[in-house]
């Protein structure tokens, strides 16, 4: 697979007389890709129907004409003011009731009719002037959904679509009301018009209310995305793709990706290890200015398979940017680092954010790979090197992993709406085991839970699945690989009651969870032979050989059959290593414990390693520097 390397540029921030000198040094670089226009609406149209075309006809063919390869987004995430003047209720409301006004970006309710009008038709315009240029490669939709939390809206164009998707969903309110329970608290309603939005309840809303509303949300961006994606087809056969985010799951990536030819992503090691990772502090301090040694890994492996295989990072932090709580400048080596390891994940772009440092507005302290004064940053000499290592090194040959990750956002939705303990969430909780599953040097396949067919793989782990579906439990009862299903697997049915058998309900399996606590933070339950359960734990009755339990007795993970392993806690780092090894074992699978912050990926006929450490390191007879990548030929 041939690595290509690009940038993200406005020209609307310069003088059109850089543009061609912008051009000329991207070419230079080695550069394959720029992308554009993404937020350039009012500049495009400066009112109702007056368009601006000439500025981006001229943008287009200076870069074109220097031999990039432009991906063309759709302005739709920065909406003008004249917009918010045609549609003052076109604003999403956050939970607390407050509109999230203009100023900024993302400042529209997927649900408002008016706004997605205007958005289809500045989707239109594009696609009829650029549909079919020559140097329009790619495009992209609208701009990280779900950035700023902006999936969730309490306005009254949601309140009245949520009624509306209640209707199709349920047919007639008294089947709503019994899917939800809602006998409970007298909340029964007469009419789908007197479903509200959950939330500004006095207490916690109804938790299937909760969820039926998140599932509309997610539904809600789909169907916006897939608007512009059916305008973009009809008048251009280049592909369309979507720029996801970092830890955002308010919405399901999988069915947006559904409607899309390839995944991308925006990575900030840097800002997201404090800002989303959930790291220690100790390990803040430690990887302050390289990253979290799993967080990228995780998501490069969720987006290719949310990308059906294709899938690039289309933002890559270059250096410090401006808006997490700290904004270190990352270790020499790193901006390198994370771009040979989006390689071998499998990524084939690697697009840098931003081209130039703008020198006004928010982004102002945003680093990119020129400084305002158009000098080289320091980014800069680590793209021209692996620019220079793309030219010399092997192609990386896509490989299927051993195990298999299942991820599901309808999951986290649940999650979200029932926690049953302050900051569990099910992303934390797969998360974990993915760190675990890399720290025994293992390379990952993320996949969703539509998946039936498991062939190659050796072990498939399905923590915090709420709701199975049947047909997932007898395709994971047929596997023949090692299985780890649970905490929480079936625990509600598809309207979030608790079902009876009680859960998980496994074929053939002699299991059931007969009662479920949290545990506070600072009361960890130590395991017998080391390790601990934290934050979660259900008692189970069963048939089967513990693999888990606690210094008092109680099974924590017990074998109920030859294949399946069920895990009842959330399991510190060192309790889910030591049956993560067992599982591996069984399933014939070798593992290795890496010290800390190394990594490695399998890809084809190599294996690459990736030092996150401050400091050199040394593993297996092979000497890595701090923020050091090493090929291993297999």
């Amino acid at each position: 697979m041939k690595r290509t390397l690009g940038t993200c540029y406005y020209p609307e921030h310069w003088p059109e007389e850089i543009w061609a000198e912008d051009a000329a040094r991207m070419a230079d670089l080695g550069l394959t890709w720029v992308r554009i226009g993404e937020f350039a609406w009012r500049r495009i149209e400066p009112g109702p129907g007056e368009f601006d075309w000439g500025w981006l006809d001229r943008a287009i063919e200076i870069l074109g004409d220097a031999g990039l390869r432009i991906v063309l987004g759709t302005p739709t995430a920065t909406p003008p003011r004249w917009t918010l003047d045609r549609h003052p209720d076109m604003l999403a409301v956050d939970v607390e009731g407050r509109p999230r006004g203009f100023g900024s970006r993302r400042h529209y309710c997927f649900s408002h009719a008016g706004y997605l009008a205007e958005s289809k038709r500045i989707t239109a315009a594009l696609a009829e002037r650029y549909g079919r240029n020559p140097h329009i490669a790619a495009w992209q939709t609208d701009n990280e959904y779900g950035c700023h939390d902006t999936i969730l809206s309490y306005s009254e164009a949601a309140r009245h679509a949520f009624r509306d998707w209640l209707a199709e969903r349920y047919g007639t309110v008294a089947v709503l009301n019994a899917a939800w329970g809602n006998v409970f608290w007298s909340i029964a309603y007469n009419s789908f018009d007197q479903v509200d939005l959950p939330n500004l309840t006095v207490t916690e809303a109804n938790p299937a209310h909760g969820l039926a509303f998140r599932r509309f949300s997610s539904d809600q961006v789909v169907a916006f995305n897939r608007a512009q994606v059916d305008i973009i087809r009809a008048a251009s056969d280049a592909p369309v793709m979507h720029n996801y985010m970092g830890r955002i799951t308010d919405f399901d990536h999988f069915e947006v990706g559904e409607d899309l030819d390839f995944a991308t992503w925006d990575s900030y090691p840097l800002g997201f290890l404090e800002d989303r990772v959930g790291a220690t502090p100790q390990d803040q301090r430690h990887f302050a200015r390289q990253g979290d040694p799993d967080f990228q890994a995780f998501h490069h492996d969720l987006y290719r398979a949310v990308g059906k295989g294709r899938w690039w990072v289309v933002e890559q932090q270059p250096g410090p940017v401006n808006w997490a709580p700290s904004n270190p400048a990352p270790l020499p080596g790193m901006v390198r680092l994370w771009t040979w390891e989006a390689f071998a994940h499998g990524a084939e772009a690697v697009c840098y954010f931003r081209w130039r440092q703008a020198p006004f507005a928010q982004e102002q302290m945003h680093a990119g790979l020129l400084r305002p004064d158009h000098a080289e940053a320091p980014g800069m000499t680590e793209a021209r090197q692996v620019m220079a290592e793309i030219a010399d090194a092997p192609d990386v040959v896509p490989k299927q992993a051993p195990v298999a990750l299942i991820f599901d956002y309808d999951a986290d939705a649940a999650w979200a709406v029932q926690p049953h303990g302050m900051d569990l969430s099910y992303f934390g909780l797969v998360f974990d085991m993915y760190r675990a599953l890399r720290g025994l040097g293992l390379s990952i396949d993320i996949v969703s839970t539509q998946q039936r067919d498991f062939d190659g793989y050796r072990l498939i782990c399905a923590p915090g699945l709420v709701h199975m579906s049947d047909d997932l439990k007898a395709a994971l009862a047929r596997a023949d690989q090692q299985v780890l299903l649970g905490p929480r697997s079936g625990a509600r049915d598809a309207e979030f009651s608790i079902p009876v058998p009680l859960p998980p309900d496994l074929p053939d399996v002699d299991l059931c969870v007969t009662r479920v606590e949290s545990l506070r933070a600072d009361m960890p339950r130590p395991l017998a032979g080391g390790g601990a359960v934290q934050f979660y734990r259900e008692e189970i009755e069963g048939s089967g050989a513990p693999l888990l339990q606690t210094e008092d007795g109680d099974v924590v993970a017990l074998k109920v059959s030859d294949s399946t392993t069920y895990l009842a806690a959330w399991c510190d780092a060192k309790g889910l290593g030591r049956l993560l090894k067992d599982l591996c074992f069984a399933a014939g699978l070798a593992t290795m414990d890496l010290p800390r912050g190394l990594r490695c990926r399998e890809a084809g006929d190599a294996r690459y390693w990736f030092n996150y450490n401050p400091h050199p390191i040394e593993f297996e007879g092979f000497k890595l520097p701090a923020a050091g990548v090493f090929r291993q030929a297999m």
